[in-house]
């Protein structure tokens, strides 16, 4: 079996028994085990950190505070957070690290942090709603800039029904199984890293800044890498903390972050307010569109959540306008969380749509295909590929849009709705190496320094392998996880199969290309009839430019999208404010499938993913302190077993996009998780009769809007 069949996972074994190791599965020898103390409050200057009480501990070996820390060079992204801790007396945000106490044990470590006192000078905080608001700075990646073309007023002016509304998202957390951390060893000026990352080609270029040594200095292994969801994609303090401690003391150390340090340690989602407003033509036709978006960001560092690339890139209108904006406030700095960009900016477009819909009487599928974009309307180039309508038609007829009203509105005390929407991602590709060598045993070694976050990448890898030199998969094997390897884009932004995908591809027609000289025939015979014990080939997956990173073919002739469209089906109780899914489709355009078992498992997951936005998941940062509360997994409300049904239907348009990648995929993992949330509120609305416009959607808030009974209210 290979590329296009349904293949297990190959690295699934050692994680059901126990032999794959993560980042707290490792050890060396003299190892010191670090937690970081941190700020009581959200703003304001350290006075004092008085471990005394902490030092006299058994096991306790030291406690570092600023004065013990040297002076970071400066670091640039990848790092996440430039303004570096530990550094000067400025508090940022609650929980920012003021001091590390170092322990032989863990259980010393944990004790010792309990035990230091620390002394501040408080300021009040300013929390979400009272931070300072200033325009989204230019970036240099072609996301979140400010865009305007046609005249919006004009086309607001000649459009026969307008629609304005706000929406609003909470802050979410991500929450791996796996909380970030990190094991760093010095050998001389070399310093090694096992850690829980998403790209580890990222530590070396911050270490190298941090730390002032060569890059290749710096070796990280990692892998595996308990989900990361992209609070492990960029360099976070922690790892460059911990190396710190491993230089100061001479030993090595490893710092990882409990699940409440990981609340103030890694990014989240940020707070975000999307004001929507559409005009339409007498026939549905979009005459206008305009998205502004604001987000909460740090006060010393910048996260733009670009939302407004939906709004740009999704329907065709004459006229569009998108801004970005920031509001500044004492919390840690947000990051990229599953489903970025896209994902927030639909919440807000497609419930509009809905709105605009119903205010219009026209179907909602209908009105979007009205407004079907034949090109990219941000840029005007043709798509690289887009099945869009396929998958539209598709959807509709296996969950049987056009006869939902035909069916029961009423399951017992159950209230039945329906709703749809369109999903997208942006196909987000990165330079990937990997090198394949085919032996004359029959068997084939990938090699690249790529990690596993439980995505199933490496079994994808080894299948495009397989394909490539006509072997069955199970005659492939894979290394990978070390910065040693060759070098391997990171698994975040959907983009590992498409780079790192196509690096393996190329490397296979490298060692074909080579064997041609000594036979035409099937990759192994030919090694046979050339008598060599085996042969290699090397693949680099590069773009235009020698470009380091290109989002949605701007470094093409051709714009690039994956698409879908979701259908679901939800029941409301009106008397508990329960809601519940009952079933879903999602029929996807997203390239090649190479493996639909573990494609379909990333769109199922990825719905789910999608019902807990729309229904459970908030981070709320209290006014008081500043603090983020509820800084454990017993007090996130997330989808169990229980909240999803065995009913949800995945469906793939067949598609190669030649353009995208050397194998034709696009990216998937984080697509189905796009445009769940604005279906499901218009299930709600189906069924209910009432618009949610701020999520999550919980019960008391169905209660409150039912018994308030204020149609189109409820937000």
């Amino acid at each position: 079996m290979s590329a296009g069949q349904a293949v297990s996972r190959v690295e699934g074994p050692d994680k059901v028994t126990g032999r794959a190791k993560y980042s707290a599965d490792q050890h060396a020898p003299g190892m010191l085990y670090g937690a970081i103390v941190g700020a009581p409050v959200a703003a304001g200057r350290l006075v004092k950190v008085d471990a005394a009480a902490a030092l006299a501990l058994p096991g306790v070996v030291r406690v570092l505070t600023a004065a013990d820390l040297p002076r970071f060079g400066k670091v640039t992204p990848p790092a996440s957070v430039l303004a570096l801790p530990l550094q000067d007396d400025k508090i940022r945000h609650e929980g920012e690290p003021v001091a590390i106490v170092l322990a032989e044990t863990v259980e010393a470590a944990d004790a010792g942090r309990a035990a230091v006192r620390v002394e501040v000078a408080a300021a009040p905080p300013l929390v979400q709603g009272q931070g300072r608001r200033e325009p989204a700075p230019d970036t240099a990646v072609p996301m979140g800039a400010d865009f305007s073309k046609g005249d919006v007023e004009a086309g607001l002016a000649a459009a026969v029904s307008r629609l304005r509304q706000t929406y609003v998202q909470p802050a979410r957390h991500h929450n791996p199984m796996e909380t970030s951390g990190t094991l760093a060893r010095w050998e001389d000026d070399r310093l090694t890293l096992w850690d829980s990352v998403q790209a580890n080609l990222n530590p070396p270029l911050v270490m190298a800044q941090a730390f002032g040594i060569p890059i290749d200095h710096v070796r990280v292994i990692s892998p595996h890498t308990g989900g990361g969801y992209g609070c492990k994609g960029y360099v976070w303090p922690h790892q460059i903390l911990a190396a710190a401690a491993a230089r100061i003391t001479g030993r090595p150390v490893r710092l990882h972050l409990s699940r409440s340090d990981h609340y103030a340690g890694t990014g989240y989602q940020p707070w975000m307010g999307q004001e929507v407003t559409l005009g339409v033509d007498a026939r549905g036709r979009l005459t206008a569109l305009r998205q502004h978006i604001v987000n909460t960001t740090a006060m010393d560092d910048t996260h733009v959540e670009p939302s407004s690339e939906a709004g740009k890139t999704l329907y065709a209108s004459p006229a569009i306008e998108t801004h970005q904006a920031l509001e500044r406030v004492n919390a840690n700095l947000p990051t990229a969380l599953r489903a970025p960009v896209e994902g927030p900016g639909l919440w807000a477009l497609e419930s509009a749509l809905d709105e605009l819909a119903h205010e219009i009487g026209m179907d909602p599928l209908d009105l979007r295909l009205a407004n079907y974009a034949e090109t990219d309307p941000n840029t005007g180039k043709p798509w690289s590929s887009k099945k869009l309508r396929e998958a539209y038609q598709e959807g509709a007829r296996l969950y049987g849009w056009r006869e939902r009203a035909s069916r029961p509105k009423h399951d017992g005390h159950w209230r039945i709705g329906h709703g749809m929407a369109t999903c997208a991602m942006g196909t987000f590709r990165f330079p990937g190496s990997a090198k394949v060598t085919l032996r004359a045993d029959g068997t084939a070694v990938v090699e690249t320094s790529t990690n596993d976050i439980g995505t199933g990448t490496q079994t994808v890898f080894s299948q495009v392998a397989a394909e490539e030199l006509a072997l069955p998969v199970d005659r492939v094997s894979i290394l990978w996880g070390d910065t040693r390897l060759p070098a391997a884009g990171p698994v975040y932004g959907s983009s590992a199969t498409v780079g790192t995908g196509s690096a393996v591809a190329l490397a296979c027609r490298e060692i074909k290309a080579k064997l041609a000289a000594h036979s035409n025939a099937a990759p192994l015979e030919a090694l046979l009839a050339s008598g060599l014990p085996q042969v290699e080939g090397h693949g680099d997956f590069k773009l235009p430019g020698e470009a380091p990173f290109d989002a949605d073919g701007a470094a093409e002739q051709v714009a690039m999208k994956t698409w879908g469209a979701i259908f679901l089906e939800v029941g409301v109780d009106p008397e508990l404010g329960l809601v519940r899914l009952r079933r879903a489709v999602g029929a996807y355009s997203a390239g090649r499938i190479i493996n639909p078992k573990t494609a379909r498992s990333q769109m199922i997951g990825g719905i789910i993913w999608g019902w807990g936005k729309a229904t459970m998941e908030r981070s709320v940062q209290e006014p008081t302190h500043g603090r983020w509360l509820a800084k454990n997994l017993s007090n996130v409300a997330v989808p169990v077993n229980a909240d999803i049904p065995s009913d949800i239907q995945i469906h793939f348009v067949e598609e190669y996009d030649e353009h995208a990648s050397a194998i034709g995929a696009r990216g998937i993992g984080e697509l189905g998780a796009t445009g769940v949330d604005a279906a499901v509120a218009a299930a709600v609305f189906d069924a209910v009769g009432v618009r949610f416009r701020d999520l999550p959607i919980t019960p008391p808030k169905v209660l409150e809007a039912l018994a308030t009974r204020i149609p189109g209210g409820g937000g």
